[in-house]
């Protein structure tokens, strides 16, 4: 949710701090902030952007060879320059930031007012870092036992790095539910919320589990224990992340980058794991599990947003090949409503971040009722990564933009590799079908290549419906979901309202917003349902209503009814989620920078939703 980065050793921390919080502001946006230590403790923080601290910070005293820094997305408290992290303790000697949601913070903020403890801000972080001073000073502890004491006293999420201005040889971080990883280098140290400040100056990091509080000296050295004071051996791993794969690139937005990386990271996602010409699907994660995937009584599918979207389409797959009846969740709703779930059961948790916290919660809900849990995300060493039984890794590589899209598309077609590896081991499609849906899936890249060649032609789309108020996507079958995701791009990066149907339903009550205003998307590609799908554009034109269609190359019936068409390469249909989404994530984006939003960071969106 927020971005974290700190820096112990010996060169100066302030520049290492900005360009590390530089490429987390995509975690979060609303204000920022820095502590560093060289004679004495200086904070500089500030509602806005990262660029509004380098301003606020000036000339300002930036020595010091130790720091913090954050970028917050606000929970507790409106953005500002109070509520900005970092955060004193009362004496001002310490300081914190974090990233989670201290649920307890009301009842201890209470306690600690009664002791004499005056707030500035209206976070629950401030009241952290005031509880950990006041154990420190009650009980006579050194700061970081004061850490674990205070830890065992909350309840809730976090990620926090502390600092301290009479020792600035040592920085204290600690992690509940919240992802924070150690860089570990030449008689250096960085911390940060995600891998990407740290890839520049070391490959080699430890991930911190749930309730451990790491100790890093100036000196390299550091030391793990958890909040029940057990020590800890860490395990260090070898980052696989590239620097420049987090760089622009020459693009003008990381959402741009990631939709021309498609093929790519389709692709990526395919390697390994499928070979046509042999009919060989052989996904690792899931071979060990294999006899519980083709014996399970059901398959429940949880995920949040596009990756909710991404289940929907895994619903149609494993259903349609596999014959394994499918249930798709929000995990946010999952956790909530005592769902039935038994040993035959299979979860499948998709994340691209790895770190959702309704995601984790589900996850853990699942396993508590005896469940086999497979996880499908982007980010190695995440927590749903280690918290699931086995999973695959969806090889998308980073995705810096808010508005998720070749996550999106790498998840489908993991879930299309266990569908065709389930339907092909359960015998329920032949060896024919098996065989062309293998070939048409090696194929998907080249055809994702053609439609980004038809950019600039959506790009005039967009002039023409810049200014529209509301917008309906209507798919059937396998593009339903993607209908889904082509409204949830377009609301997340335009603010324009937009609504994702199942084109049968519209007859069910959207039918009455359709006017000569109202622009309509269909997804209109050839398949079981196209027929049905003409209806629906011709019930849209008699009321006339604006169809932009996106069509199977070729097709003249529907372009001659629809006011625009995008062509798009013939594909199976079990396989068009992977094409079609392709043009309205391009309408979403060329529709947002004409109207001049902030395309990689969306107001009041972050990337991964850590907190409840």
């Amino acid at each position: 949710m927020c971005g974290i980065v700190a820096y112990i050793g010996e060169r100066e921390a302030y520049p290492i701090l900005i360009k590390g919080l530089q490429r987390l502001e995509y975690r979060g946006y609303d204000s920022a902030g820095v502590a560093l230590v060289s004679n004495r403790l200086n904070v500089y923080k500030s509602k806005g952007k990262v660029a509004d601290l380098v301003a606020l910070a000036g000339q300002s005293d930036r020595t010091g060879t130790v720091g913090i820094g954050h970028t917050r997305w606000a929970t507790h408290g409106e953005p500002n320059d109070i509520n900005a992290h970092p955060h004193y303790s009362g004496s001002r000697k310490t300081v914190i930031i974090h990233n989670g949601i201290i649920e307890n913070y009301a009842s201890l903020k209470a306690e600690l007012k009664n002791r004499g403890h005056v707030f500035e801000s209206d976070t629950d972080t401030e009241v952290l870092v005031h509880l950990i001073e006041d154990i420190q000073q009650r009980e006579g502890v050194a700061l970081d036992e004061a850490v674990r004491i205070a830890l065992n006293n909350v309840v809730g999420a976090y990620a926090i790095v502390i600092l301290n201005e009479d020792n600035p040889d040592e920085l204290i971080a600690a992690r509940k539910s919240s992802p924070l990883v150690i860089g570990v280098g030449e008689n250096e140290l960085f911390v940060a919320s995600d891998a990407t400040p740290i890839v520049e100056y070391t490959k080699n990091v430890v991930y911190l589990d749930d309730e451990q509080v790491a100790v890093l000296h100036r000196n390299g050295k550091y030391h793990i224990r958890t909040i029940h004071n057990k020590e800890i051996t860490p395990y260090i791993q070898e980052l696989q992340l590239q620097l420049e794969a987090i760089e622009k690139g020459g693009f003008d937005h990381f959402m741009l980058k990631e939709i021309w990386e498609q093929p790519r990271s389709i692709k990526d996602s395919m390697r390994g794991r499928l070979n046509s010409t042999e009919g060989v699907v052989a996904l690792g994660g899931i071979r060990e599990y294999m006899n519980k995937f083709v014996n399970a009584d059901r398959i429940l599918i949880v995920g949040c947003g596009t990756s909710w979207h991404a289940g929907l389409v895994g619903e149609y797959l494993f259903e349609d090949l596999a014959r394994i009846p499918v249930e798709v969740e929000y995990a946010s709703e999952f956790r909530y409503r005592n769902p039935v779930i038994g040993e035959k059961d299979v979860v499948i948790a998709i994340s691209q971040s790895g770190e959702t916290a309704d995601t984790l919660a589900a996850i853990e809900l699942a396993k508590s009722k005896g469940a086999t849990i497979f996880g499908v995300c982007n980010v190695v060493g995440s927590s749903i990564a280690r918290a699931t039984h086995a999973g695959s890794y969806t090889h998308a590589g980073p995705e810096i933009g808010v508005a998720s899209t070749k996550a999106f598309t790498a998840q489908v077609t993991v879930l299309t590799l266990m569908a065709l590896m389930l339907g092909h081991r359960r015998g329920t499609i032949t060896e024919t079908h098996y065989f062309e849906l293998l070939s048409e899936l090696e194929a998907i890249p080249a055809k994702v290549e053609r439609i980004l060649k038809l950019n600039d032609q959506i790009r005039y789309l967009a002039g023409i419906f810049k200014d529209a108020r509301n917008f309906l996507y209507l798919g059937r079958s396998y593009t339903f979901p993607v209908a889904l995701e082509g409204a949830l791009k377009l609301k997340e990066i335009s603010y324009i309202h937009a609504e994702g149907y199942p084109a049968a339903e519209m007859k069910h009550g959207p039918i009455a917003l359709i006017d000569e205003e109202m622009p309509v998307v269909v997804i209109a590609t050839k398949g079981a349902s196209y027929e049905k799908v003409v209806s629906n554009i011709q019930e849209v034109k008699a009321r006339k209503g604006k169809i932009i269609a996106v069509v199977t190359e070729g097709d003249e019936a529907v372009k001659g009814m629809a006011d625009h068409v995008i062509e798009i390469p013939e594909t199976d249909e079990k396989l068009a989620p992977l094409v079609t989404v392709i043009p309205l994530q391009l309408l979403a984006y060329h529709i947002a920078v004409m109207r001049d939003c902030n395309v990689d960071q969306p107001r009041n969106l972050a990337k991964s939703v850590t907190v409840e």
